[in-house]
């Protein structure tokens, strides 16, 4: 199958597009560059522009007519840029996925597979949260990510759109070959912030927020690695009609995650462990919009995809490892292709 891929030259597009193509899948990329780096299209069908683009969108639809599913994965993604710059937000993953959409219904192509967030959900209790939990996303990004879902179960209520919600956990890791990953020099997520203090990028790793209501005070996540999403992607796209048919809507929502909550301590000890080196740590405040964090209850997924994760932390944090290196070899050999 053809599979449109918006996004598909960042992070966990270009692992997706890695895990379509070994299940036999053909993904044509879709993405305005504007943080992914062009190396990560290389020997794939690449478009470069943006998602709300109708004629370069109705030109790939008919350079593609047997275009399948849109996997819909482009999207500003930090929840601190999201607090100091909401417009942009609120223009590129909002307005924007409105454009795709319609133009995808009157294209007649109506299968949408959602890149969505975890960051939607309410503080639980228990900080298990299933796809029926309390929503209640606590930064400009969160909410983004919430109203393109209400936009898309509101659209396929309304025409022949049809959706897949996942609902991402905490990604890390590479694929397993090593082909991409984290392509951010200075990455601000907490996996990367420990990767670079563990190599020696920076001289310590700030843990911001230390009075949390956990285990040990500090944010809890779901940790799953790239390769276990990207593999739910795969499944999501070959049971796309049977999945919306056995729940008899137009539209679901499945957590992608690995049903086990880590704390940053807890996160960085890991590190420390699978990297064999010591890394620094100072204590700071939260963040505003960050999360005290939550888990996934996955077994919905495991229902309807077939799909659960398979791989550890460690393997997650040790593919991160390997991937550092070859990531400043890239950089290195073609400077300009991480803009």
């Amino acid at each position: 199958m053809k599979v449109l891929v918006t996004g598909g030259a960042g992070y966990l597009g270009s692992v997706t597009a890695t895990a379509l193509e070994q299940a036999g899948h053909l993904p044509v990329i879709l993405d305005s560059l504007l943080t992914g780096p062009r190396s990560f299209t290389r020997g794939r069908v690449f478009y470069e522009g943006d998602v709300a683009d109708r004629a370069l969108l109705r030109r790939i639809l008919a350079e593609h007519p047997d275009i399948g599913v849109t996997v819909h994965m482009a999207a500003r993604a930090s929840v601190p840029d999201s607090v100091a710059d909401p417009v942009a937000y609120y223009r590129d993953n909002v307005a924007k996925s409105v454009e795709l959409f319609d133009c995808l219904t009157a294209a007649g192509h109506p299968r949408v597979l959602f890149s969505s967030s975890a960051a939607v959900y309410a503080a639980a209790p228990t900080f298990e949260v299933s796809e029926t939990s309390p929503v209640a996303p606590g930064s400009p990004y969160a909410r983004t990510k919430l109203m393109v879902e209400q936009i898309l179960q509101d659209l396929a209520a309304a025409t022949d759109l049809r959706g897949v919600i996942l609902r991402y956990f905490n990604p890390v890791g590479s694929d397993p070959d090593l082909r991409s990953g984290i392509h951010a020099a200075e990455p601000t997520h907490v996996l990367g912030q420990l990767i670079r203090t563990a190599r020696g990028e920076q001289d310590h790793f700030t843990l911001t927020g230390t009075d949390l209501p956990t285990r040990d005070g500090t944010g809890l996540r779901d940790y799953v690695h790239a390769w276990d999403l990207a593999r739910a992607h795969v499944r999501a796209v070959e049971r796309f009609d049977q999945v919306l048919t056995a729940v008899g809507e137009n539209t679901v929502v499945l957590n992608i995650g690995t049903g086990t909550g880590v704390t940053v301590r807890e996160l960085h000890a890991a590190v420390e462990r699978v990297a064999g080196a010591v890394v620094p740590l100072r204590e700071a405040p939260a963040r505003p919009g960050d999360a005290v964090g939550a888990y996934a209850r996955v077994d919905r997924a495991h229902e309807l995809l077939g799909w659960q994760a398979e791989l550890t932390l460690d393997e997650a944090i040790a593919s991160s490892l390997a991937w550092a290196e070859r990531r400043t070899d890239l950089l290195r050999a073609r400077p300009r292709d991480d803009g």
